[in-house]
């Protein structure tokens, strides 16, 4: 992780610590750059790090301020950390139903940039909020790259493992949105009736060299499932 990463982190961290709300001010830049002892123009990198992912906003000539209004229970469209996180106040469990090394399906294989001679892990599992189905997840993951996943890992937070066990840097993600019905198979996962709608959201992962190592197929349950968007200037 480069330095700028790094303090950017802190600050969204001493955010959280201090459950800073959206529009309270932060210190400014020249106190940020005694407090981490490093340029501005790494502060600046930082912060502009922290504005794209919707953590703060810049005033010119006013300061640097909190901007995510967080509400409990909304899972973000933009992330590519897992969602995890953004439901850290609830009780996020896991029922792995699947996992074992196989080869990839010809859509993974195509996703993942590898060859049907390739092997992958394969997890299926199902998500829950506080006990409520959440979601049905199918993913495959470049054991190239993803070396090493068992049960437990599965059961936990996969892509803290990706992060802090196998010491990789997740970067980008590209993700594909439906709506449409619930198959049977669907249904009975998600305990809700066939035909009922869903929202499904293919996703595939890189690192921040570009490899795409997890291909993954989400269908959410429409009564547990809440997201959200935080759009910049850019997006509009």
């Amino acid at each position: 992780m480069l330095k700028y990463q790094e303090i950017a982190k802190e600050i969204e961290k001493y955010i959280e610590d201090h459950k800073l709300q959206q529009g309270e001010k932060l210190p400014v830049l020249e106190t940020l750059m005694a407090q981490f002892e490093v340029s501005k123009s790494t502060i600046t990198k930082s912060l502009d790090l922290l504005e794209r992912k919707g953590v703060v906003f810049q005033v010119r000539g006013s300061g640097i301020f909190v901007r995510r209004h967080k509400r409990k229970g909304y899972i973000s469209l933009l992330s590519n950390q897992g969602f995890k996180k953004d439901l850290e106040d609830f009780h996020v469990t896991s029922n792995v139903i699947e996992l074992d090394v196989r080869k990839p399906t010809q859509e993974a294989a195509d996703n993942l940039n590898i060859t049907l001679d390739d092997d992958v892990y394969y997890v299926k599992r199902l998500r829950y909020i506080n006990g409520q189905t959440l979601c049905f997840e199918e993913s495959f993951y470049n054991k190239a790259i993803i070396t090493y996943l068992n049960k437990e890992i599965v059961s936990e937070s996969i892509f803290n493992y990706i992060r802090e066990g196998l010491g990789l840097k997740v970067g980008f993600s590209d993700m594909f949105l439906h709506v449409d019905k619930l198959n049977e198979e669907e249904a009975i996962y998600l305990g809700l009736a066939n035909g009922s709608p869903k929202f499904y959201v293919e996703s595939i992962f890189h690192l921040t060299n570009g490899q795409p190592f997890d291909f993954s197929k989400v269908t959410y349950n429409y009564q547990q499932s809440q997201f959200f968007i935080q759009a910049n200037s850019h997006l509009l």
